[in-house]
């Protein structure tokens, strides 16, 4: 029984459309939304169809009735796994921010000391050791020299690589490999 149900199961007019428009106010988000991010998303045909529809058109009429038909698909879709989603594309989400503060972590114990590397690729064993030194190596020279962070980013990235992000699905292509994804 949800907050706004009464021990008979009757929701209220007033309850049932704020539930509606906020399942249009999702599928906005949706609309603004990539093309490559939506079809990583997984959605039900329809509602891809839909919402990549509604890319297409210019008229306003015809984009306010499109976002209706989107609100109407959005009744029949578990919106949780979408809100979660966005969420992570923001960064709001508590795992996605937790994720990229155990990269930093590791990015900062593989600068901080030689003796962390063998730990990092015995926890990440598929890692390359000689591109996890060289880029270690280059990053502290960066810093060193006052020049721009770009082995450091790209250890970052090599990090990154290797610590999946927990709760996103992963993208694999039609070779059986992963790929990355840029959402």
């Amino acid at each position: 029984m949800t907050d706004h149900q009464n021990d008979d199961g009757f929701v209220s007019k007033s309850q049932r459309k704020r539930d509606m428009d906020a399942l249009q106010d999702l599928g906005r988000e949706l609309v603004e939304l990539s093309k490559d991010t939506l079809k990583k998303m997984q959605l039900p045909e329809d509602l891809l169809t839909a919402v990549l529809d509604y890319k297409r058109f210019t008229a306003n009429g015809a984009l306010r009735r499109q976002m209706q038909y989107i609100g109407k698909l959005m009744r029949d879709v578990d919106p949780e796994p979408i809100q979660q989603y966005l969420q992570i594309l923001k960064g709001e989400s508590s795992e996605h921010i937790a994720w990229q503060k155990l990269l930093e972590r590791w990015r900062d114990k593989l600068m901080a000391d030689d003796a962390n590397q063998p730990l990092f690729l015995q926890s990440f064993p598929e890692t390359d050791p000689k591109q996890l030194h060289s880029l270690v190596r280059q990053s502290r020279k960066e810093k060193q020299d006052n020049k721009p962070p770009k082995a450091f980013r790209q250890l970052y990235q090599l990090i990154k690589e290797q610590i999946p992000e927990p709760g996103k699905p992963r993208i694999w292509n039609k070779d059986g490999d992963e790929e990355e994804d840029e959402a």
